[in-house]
């Protein structure tokens, strides 16, 4: 499978999330294109994309023969601590220290074959780990989420780590798997029978549905998301800019 989110993008990912962290301070001197280049394993030229639109999106400040610093509009950092980054970080990293984990069920399934499609199962594979989970926000129900992983990697996650922490982290600080990209689908849709019971709402009511495919190293899926979100108590805001480029002006997300 090709990459399904280009290699500049994704280091760009990290840097932002590395500023949103405060793991470069306001002002500080961010390492040189060199040696990200050399810390990623990629060429310059990949480093100096990220860099471009960083510094286009305001992240990043490039000053002449002194190097590159972030921001010192601290506005501009904190905006994206407290709310969604935009789509993609909304839904990938929504602030996660203010969603626990209610309850949590861990099965081993019979996979439909449209689960097996998306996680790339071989005909031999009988069975899936399927993880249902309710989550909470603020002490109200926030999502139902369902993981399909394959036995290899199901078989290893404890409802333990559940409650403690995000699966994603479980995956990569327990598992030792590094998740290098993910093809994510966000659409609206109507609340079946299971998902209003889970988010105690009357079904057919209209709900936020995202679905996300985590692959690793060997670009194969390791994890297939599923979540239902109370559409009364998810907001998303995206934060728009106006950039000029050599084509003309456009809005782009930051």
């Amino acid at each position: 499978m090709k990459t399904a989110l280009p290699i500049y993008y994704q280091i760009k990912q990290t840097i932002k999330n590395w500023i949103i962290k405060k793991e470069f301070a306001p002002g500080e001197k961010v390492p040189s294109e060199m040696s990200l280049a050399a810390k990623f394993k990629v060429n310059r030229v990949t480093i100096h994309q990220a860099f471009s639109e960083l510094i286009q999106e305001g992240f990043l400040i490039s000053k002449r023969g002194e190097g590159t610093f972030v921001t010192d509009n601290e506005n501009l950092i904190n905006s994206f601590s407290l709310e969604f980054s935009g789509v993609m970080n909304s839904l990938f990293f929504h602030q996660i220290s203010k969603v626990k984990t209610k309850a949590v069920f861990i099965n081993r399934v019979q996979p439909s074959k449209l689960v097996k499609s998306k996680l790339e199962l071989n005909s031999e594979d009988k069975e899936v780990v399927e993880i249902k989970r309710i989550r909470v926000s603020r002490d109200r129900l926030f999502a139902y989420t369902l993981n399909y992983l394959p036995l290899d990697i199901g078989n290893r996650i404890t409802e333990k780590e559940l409650y403690a922490k995000p699966l994603l982290q479980t995956l990569e600080e327990n598992l030792g798997i590094q998740l290098t990209e993910t093809v994510q689908v966000i659409e609206a849709t109507f609340a079946n029978q299971e998902i209003a019971k889970y988010l105690d709402m009357p079904s057919g009511l209209p709900i936020l549905f995202v679905e996300r495919i985590m692959y690793g190293n060997n670009h194969k899926p390791v994890d297939l998301f599923q979540s239902f979100y109370n559409g009364e108590t998810y907001r998303l805001i995206v934060r728009l800019k106006n950039v000029k480029r050599k084509s003309g002006n456009t809005w782009v997300q930051v």
